[in-house]
């Protein structure tokens, strides 16, 4: 870590902060706004964390934001990752090759291959240098007001099959229960909870061993969404051409990097269960208190000069839009052999990945949408997308929204929207159940729709609309496009469903309302889209009548017979981003907290 440390500094994308610095929220809060100046943010280094509620003095530094920008993401596969799209596209595409120079290439490229395998080492890593006694001698930070305590948010998490034919990589949230004590937070879905299913069928304590920092890439490949079976490392030695060295743990037999910074050995007994959370999650919102298993310290090792690397997650853009434009541009071209017409697809930020993706598709015949829709949700972690928009060769670039949205528009019709239901992310909250719920697909290919409104002023909008409902406020989006979106802020007294079918006797007015609470601002569409696709369930929320659509993003309750807790949105404490800006630490920037709802 300490060698990314200086590229980041070479390439004047470090920040050092030499104040002291709280693990309690205060770090965390610095590295979240940090991480909405966009491609100006810098990794952060503090290097004097404390904690006032302990009155202790950490002697490990911490770096956060360490993929800061898209030249942060280059640094770290040491190469860009449209290169490493490139090669990958090539060997989904292997044939016999025709002439001498093609063989070469063709065997330099499958020799290439020889050095991805991670390399086994006899002997100890450089982590041996130190013993720690406990976890509480690792800045483990407390990210957010309502956490349930200290997590770590940047773990690798490396675990084994019972049988020990398959490794796996996991980047799973671990909280801090005890002096050597941390829950596991994985998913039912993940490799690692299927691992330990196993383990907890044959009655047996299921080793685990956790590194953090080493080489950037690590963690990187560790959301890297593999089929499953394919260690992740493998990921690491076919993008960097070295293969990554691993060492045997002291307490148990998994295999880790050689130069991690930290190294966190243990079992996890499958009997063995504490409440969890709740956690501020990449959402944006906090995920429940939930039982999770208990993983017992044996040992923890740093080495010399150790950095503690962390994240934080929440409302985005945060760093995980960096590693997820990783994610979405390599893996395209192994998506596209499961989905051989997908041209190009994008995960908007704002989208939080699996709620949103647009989709380049090249129709060949009728259905064509609605058959590659069902091949998405039937591909690896494609399979937790909420809501997918599917637009044809002729349609802009997918990062211009500006010239997107109304194409999608003028092409819409309830007609093609295809709504059905399947697995969906374990942290979605808007769904009745946990773990599955609502999906919609759009197709909006083809030619621009016939139908038209009759456009009136927000002005008018509003004042027929009140005629029939309470609205505190409403504004129509796209309103030169054959179908704007209509958003309109109330306080709920009846379901959505009721109201929307009130305002129906002005249906030539409108093609598409969305309602969402009085608390949003409809000068803030950035946000709007992020807290409506997080807070529908496609099978409950959306509601069609004939040529209208009507969509429910207000918060649920026992209204909607929504029997779940609905969780509060991840906010900055004030008094900490005041008390920063009073330090000189934080600067004031008005307009950015307002942009991206701090508080």
């Amino acid at each position: 870590m300490k060698r990314f440390i200086k590229i980041l500094k070479a390439n004047n994308l470090l920040k050092i902060i030499e104040e002291p610095v709280d693990i309690d929220l205060e770090i965390a809060h610095l590295a979240y706004i940090e991480a909405k100046k966009g491609e100006n943010g810098k990794a952060l280094l503090f290097t004097k964390p404390i904690s006032k509620k302990e009155n202790k003095n950490y002697e490990f530094p911490v770096l956060m934001n360490t993929f800061c920008n898209e030249k942060a993401l280059n640094l770290a596969l040491t190469r860009s990752y449209e290169e490493v799209a490139d090669e990958i596209k090539q060997l989904s595409k292997l044939h016999i090759p025709q002439g001498l120079k093609a063989k070469f290439d063709f065997f330099k490229m499958l020799l290439s291959l020889k050095k991805a395998p991670p390399k086994r080492l006899n002997g100890k890593g450089d982590f041996t240098f130190k013993e720690l006694k406990s976890l509480n001698e690792l800045p483990i930070l407390k990210t957010w007001e309502k956490d349930g305590g200290k997590f770590i948010t940047m773990g690798q998490v490396y675990t084994k099959s019972l049988d020990n034919t398959q490794n796996n990589l996991g980047m799973y949230r671990l909280q801090v229960s005890g002096e050597n004590e941390l829950l596991m937070h994985w998913q039912i879905h993940k490799d690692g909870a299927n691992f330990f299913n196993e383990y907890k069928k044959a009655g047996r304590k299921m080793p685990v061993s956790i590194a953090i920092g080493g080489d950037p890439l690590y963690i990187w490949c560790s959301q890297a969404p593999l089929p499953k079976g394919i260690f992740e490392l493998l990921l690491f030695g076919f993008i960097k051409k070295t293969p990554a060295k691993l060492v045997k743990c002291e307490s148990n037999d998994i295999f880790v990097p050689k130069d991690s910074d930290i190294v966190i050995e243990g079992f996890i007994d499958t009997n063995e269960f504490k409440i969890e959370g709740p956690f501020g999650d990449h959402t944006g919102f906090y995920t429940p208190a939930e039982l999770f298993p208990v993983m017992r310290v044996e040992k923890i090792y740093a080495k010399r000069n150790a950095i503690y690397q962390a994240t934080v997650v929440g409302k985005p853009p945060l760093e995980d839009k960096i590693m997820g434009l990783g994610t979405e541009r390599i893996f395209l071209p192994l998506l596209q052999t499961s989905v051989p017409d997908l041209l190009d697809y994008k995960m908007p930020e704002n989208g939080v990945f699996h709620n949103l993706i647009l989709a380049k598709i090249a129709p060949k015949y009728p259905a064509h949408a609605q058959q590659i829709m069902h091949a998405f949700w039937g591909v690896g972690q494609m399979s937790f997308v909420k809501h997918a928009i599917f637009v044809d060769e002729k349609a802009p670039n997918l990062n211009d929204y500006e010239a997107l949205i109304p194409y999608i528009l003028d092409r819409f019709k309830p007609s093609n929207l295809l709504i059905t239901s399947g697995i969906c992310d374990q942290l979605d909250h808007a769904s009745p159940n946990a773990c599955f719920g609502g999906k919609a697909g759009l197709d909006a290919s083809g030619e621009k729709s016939s139908e038209d409104i009759d456009k009136i002023s927000d002005k008018a909008l509003f004042e027929l609309f009140s005629s029939k409902l309470e609205i505190k406020a409403l504004k129509q989006f796209y309103p030169e496009s054959k179908a704007p979106i209509t958003c309109i802020l109330l306080d709920k007294k009846e379901k959505i469903k009721t109201s929307f079918e009130k305002l129906l006797e002005f249906k030539k007015h409108f093609k598409i309302l969305v309602f969402l609470d009085s608390t949003n601002c409809l000068e803030n569409p950035y946000m709007l889209v992020w807290r409506v696709v997080n807070n529908i369930d496609a099978q409950r929320d959306i509601f069609i009548s004939e040529h209208c659509v009507g969509i429910d993003a207000s918060a649920k309750g026992e209204l909607e017979g929504y029997t779940r807790t609905w969780p509060l949105q991840t906010d900055c404490t004030k008094s900490v981003i005041d008390d920063l800006i009073l330090r000189n630490i934080l600067e004031k920037d008005p307009i950015l907290f307002k942009k991206f709802e701090l508080y």
